[in-house]
């Protein structure tokens, strides 16, 4: 298997090839009984496993904790451990039936989708969750959401480097008056870490520790990447009568996103045939040793990040107080640190609707709601605000607004995931819901936009 992530002799091919069968045949007959036992037809099964899937392969919030992989009944929920592992890299059995028989034989090509062309790395899941299934709840929650604080905080510190970087001051690649638009290159470099970090190499850093996965895919990529930002730049554009402008600003912005995500996949497997094979680089033992998997160790790192957070905070608030009356770009930037976290924090949360469709029967679970309604809403408040900008004109309006629309309603939306999930269903047995999911995203937060910003800057005749 290309790109594997174990080392070893030729012996270990065939029982890695086993243990992938095997783990595919556990989940998909866990779901598929599930679902048989309600009268579905097997080939239903196999898309509401598709449609589950494609929808959960950016995030899926808070039930990837340990603590909610169980229903409160106790029985198992449909995405289990398994689920998540497998995810993460792309590949879920398509074939129910096959989930009755256990095979030494590695599935056929035509039984596996893959969202991304990547590698599937599988250990054993028992020693996997040792890292959080003794950990309170209350402990694995704080620890959670501090690790998203810290890393959100670090993506608004990223974008606006290379906001900078590229922007008219330095580079002169980007600008508020073209399609290349200002938040372009965080939107690129954002997809091509997710295709590293939250595909190829998020089982590694996941069995280190679960929190760090979810810090550096959900936080820091999440926060580093914006469409909420994306949105409110075409929607400046079309308010000025440039409409083309904004059509192939989407356009652009979009397939640059989609083939930063397969560039950094690709990239990714190279690093890793480089490490494996070439090198003698062990990645098992290696990640063994980095582990956190005692209380001791996970109070550690919390404390440390506590700490930095703190510290994070402290700063931000000093220099905004002795900039404020400046309304320099640094004064909103610290303000943005400050209110990061918040937008972080209600992503996560909304992501747990990713992949549960409508109403008790699960409508639609191939739409990611979670995402939907993020992207969206931050899209809309963004608009709200650059229409108090405009109406109120104060500096003091102004550095709030724009610091909120940075750093809460920056951190709120997410390109990372988004195209995650867009290439997710891409690379499905159903491709157009890829185009439709961006088509709605787009479409609904450019109309809504239009409605909020545009139409009140033409009637009023602010400039």
């Amino acid at each position: 298997m290309e790109g594997g992530g174990y080392s070893g002799t030729n012996d270990s091919e065939p029982r890695r090839s086993e243990m992938i069968d095997l783990t595919n045949s556990a989940s998909s007959s866990l779901r598929w009984r599930s679902l048989s036992s309600l009268g579905a037809h097997p080939s239903q099964v196999d898309d509401d496993i598709e449609s589950e899937c494609v929808s959960e392969v950016g995030d899926i919030g808070d039930r990837a904790l340990h603590s909610n992989r169980y229903s409160v009944s106790g029985s198992v929920n449909f995405l289990s451990a398994e689920d998540i592992q497998l995810q993460s890299y792309g590949f879920w059995c398509r074939d129910p039936a096959a989930s009755h028989a256990i095979s030494t034989v590695s599935p056929l090509p035509e039984e596996i989708i893959s969202p991304l062309p990547t590698d599937t790395i599988i250990c054993d899941e028992d020693s996997k969750q040792m890292n959080t299934k003794n950990i309170p709840k209350l402990l694995e929650y704080g620890s959670c959401m501090t690790h998203l604080a810290f890393f959100g905080i670090l993506g608004v510190l990223t974008r606006y480097l290379l906001e900078k970087l590229f922007g008219p001051g330095v580079a002169g690649v980007t600008s508020d008056q073209t399609i290349l638009y200002l938040d372009l290159p965080s939107n690129m470099v954002g997809s091509f870490l997710m295709g590293c970090c939250g595909v190829v190499f998020k089982e590694d850093i996941s069995y280190v520790s679960d929190f760090l996965a979810i810090g550096l895919t959900t936080g820091y990529l999440g926060s580093l990447t914006t469409f909420s930002g994306w949105n409110q730049k075409m929607l400046e554009l079309s308010v000025e009568g440039h409409w083309v402008f904004a059509g192939l600003g989407f356009l652009i912005g979009l397939f640059l996103a989609a083939y930063s995500i397969i560039f950094g996949v690709e990239t990714s497997k190279c690093f890793r045939k480089l490490l494996v094979r070439s090198l003698g680089y062990d990645i098992g033992s290696s990640r063994k040793s980095w582990r956190v998997d005692s209380h001791k160790r996970h109070l550690a790192i919390l404390a440390v990040l506590l700490l930095l957070l703190a510290g994070l905070w402290s700063v931000s608030g000093i220099l905004i107080r002795q900039e404020f009356n400046s309304n320099s770009s640094d004064t909103q930037l610290w303000l943005a640190c400050i209110v990061g976290p918040l937008g972080v924090w209600i992503r996560w949360f909304l992501a747990r609707l990713n992949g549960r469709g409508l109403g008790k029967t699960g409508l639609l679970k191939w739409v990611p709601f979670g995402t939907l309604i993020a992207n969206v809403s931050a899209a809309c408040i963004m608009a709200a605000l650059a229409t108090v900008k405009k109406a109120v004109n104060t500096k003091t309006c102004d550095t709030v607004a724009t610091g909120m629309q940075f750093g809460f309603l920056g951190c709120l939306s997410t390109v990372s995931t988004f195209i995650a999930e867009f290439n997710a269903m891409r690379e499905s047995k159903h491709p157009w819901r890829a185009y439709f999911y961006a088509i709605v995203t787009i479409c609904a937060s450019f109309c809504l936009g239009t409605l909020i910003y545009s139409v009140p800057v033409w009637a009023k005749g602010y400039n």
